[in-house]
């Protein structure tokens, strides 16, 4: 019987290693999912929590489990042995009589030096398989990760451009005042309405890519409800600053890594197909039991008044016919082969073709595999280096814009608002400084996001959680409920300080 289920088992185990999450869909169990995953949505989601609807409601994920029944079921027929066979012939004589019976009934054994090999192959690919869904469930949290990233930043960055419409319209309303006043001409208040409407075209911008953002969210999560009633309450806090050793990270990704495991398994398989393909150099050899009845012809009828003048002729007298006793009969039959029996073997010889061919593709393809394995585990080596020093310079960028950028921006802003109400400085500079800062905000934000899909995409590279791969760090890091400042909360302009 195929039963996958402890096979969705250790998948499940294997997910919850790479993601972080002991959530996951289990086939058979959808209304479990479905409940769980409507009481996630309800109070709003943070970003683990689109990992866990991810990981339960992404229909693709779904499809991938079923390819691990699939490869429990091949292990189930490689252990099989092949049906026994039975061959029956009937010939019927000419003229009447017994007809002859021939039958034979026999097994092919080469099954029992076979199986194993069959068996180790197949349960190498099983573990492929389970490695592989387990990678795509990976995958698709970092990709979630991600998404939820971008989307929480294209929130900010349409709440930035709705204040920045709110600002440019209070800048427009003053320069109308001070043009009453005849402080400023014509040019100052058509430079205002021209930032107005320049503002209104980024939020419509801001609006479409927030959609978009939130409509790849919703379809990582499996969800057909419109993306903008997604709730996203995250509560993450930008990494903390702290010296990755790439190194030991390194080690941990060659360990953990779900498609190394995969392709090692793969090429495992690959080799039991060489001793398999050997083996099946001798591609039959039945033993069994043959069985023959031979054929009789049917005795003619006597004619008793013919029989009896041949006889009476023969003897010069009235004269019966010879007739046999019954014990004469039986003794005459007795000496009659009636069946054969005995063993059977049927070998096929090997002598034209041994299957070479076979076996030198089977080796092709365990050294094609080899040398696979080896340009993917240097591949990872020089991809997490590269991941770590993404991540350590997103997060130094990051902070760089909120310790220092913002500052300067805000400070460059409440100067020359302060110019421009005492008349030493035009619209223009006010203008300039106010769409640096604007400026320096989104640049903030999109700071933010990449320093989070940096840490996204280090998960992805090693195949662990971010808390995993912190504790991996130097006894310094400090811990990531210390870090600071909250992940996609950049200062903001509040009202007052934006009027001139």
């Amino acid at each position: 019987m195929v039963n996958p289920k402890p096979d969705y088992e250790r998948a499940g185990k294997t997910i919850s290693d790479a993601t972080g999450s002991d959530s996951f869909f289990q086939p058979g169990e959808d209304d479990v999912g479905t409940k769980r995953v409507r009481g996630l949505l309800q109070a709003g989601i943070t970003c683990d929590e689109a990992v866990q609807i991810c990981l339960i409601n992404n229909p693709t994920l779904q499809a991938a489990f079923f390819e691990i029944g699939f490869a429990r079921a091949d292990v189930v027929q490689s252990g099989l042995f092949s049906n026994p066979s039975l061959a029956l012939s009937v010939a019927f004589p000419e003229g009447g009589g017994r007809s002859n019976i021939q039958a034979t009934f026999a097994q092919n054994i080469v099954d029992l030096w076979q199986i194993p090999i069959r068996k180790r192959s197949s349960q190498r690919l099983l573990d492929a398989a389970i490695l592989d869904v387990a990678r795509q469930a990976s995958q698709l949290a970092v990709d979630t990760r991600s998404a939820y990233f971008t989307a929480v930043a294209a929130d900010q960055a349409l709440l930035i451009a709705k204040e920045n419409v709110g600002i440019a319209e209070q800048l427009l309303e003053a320069a109308k005042a001070r043009q009453q006043a005849g402080a400023v001409g014509e040019l100052d208040v058509n430079l205002a309405r021209g930032a107005v409407y320049s503002a209104e075209l980024e939020m419509q911008r801001a609006r479409l890519d927030d959609g978009t953002a939130r409509r790849r969210l919703a379809i990582l999560l499996g969800l057909t409800e419109a993306a903008e009633e997604l709730q996203l309450t995250t509560n993450a806090l930008l990494p903390p600053m702290v010296d990755l050793d790439a190194e030991q990270i390194v080690q941990i990704a060659l360990g953990s890594r779900l498609d190394v495991q995969s392709a090692r398994m793969e090429s495992e398989a690959k080799r039991q197909r060489i001793n398999l393909e050997i083996a099946k150099i001798l591609p039959e050899f039945s033993i069994g039991f043959y069985e023959e009845r031979s054929e009789r012809r049917a005795l003619p009828g006597r004619k008793i008044p013919a029989d009896t003048a041949r006889a009476s002729i023969a003897a010069g007298a009235l004269t019966a016919p010879e007739i046999q006793s019954r014990g004469q009969r039986n003794r005459e039959r007795s000496q009659i082969i009636d069946n054969i029996f005995g063993p059977a073997f049927n070998l096929t010889l090997p002598i034209f073709d041994q299957n070479q061919a076979q076996i030198a593709k089977a080796r092709f393809a365990y050294e094609q595999s080899a040398l696979q394995l080896d340009a993917l585990e240097k591949t990872v080596i020089q991809a997490v280096r590269q991941g770590v020093d993404a991540a350590q310079t997103s997060r130094k960028v990051a902070a760089y814009f909120h310790e220092k950028m913002l500052p300067q921006a805000q400070a460059n802003l409440d100067l020359s608002r302060q110019s421009y109400q005492a008349g030493r400085a035009s619209l223009i500079v006010l203008l300039d400084a106010q769409r640096i800062l604007l400026a320096t905000r989104r640049d903030a934000v999109i700071a933010d996001r990449e320093s989070a899909i940096t840490w996204a995409e280090l998960e992805r590279l090693t195949a662990r959680p971010l808390p995993t791969l912190l504790e991996s760090s130097s006894p310094t890091s400090r811990p990531v409920a210390e870090a600071a400042p909250p992940i996609f909360e950049p200062p903001t302009l509040t009202r007052q300080g934006a009027q001139p």
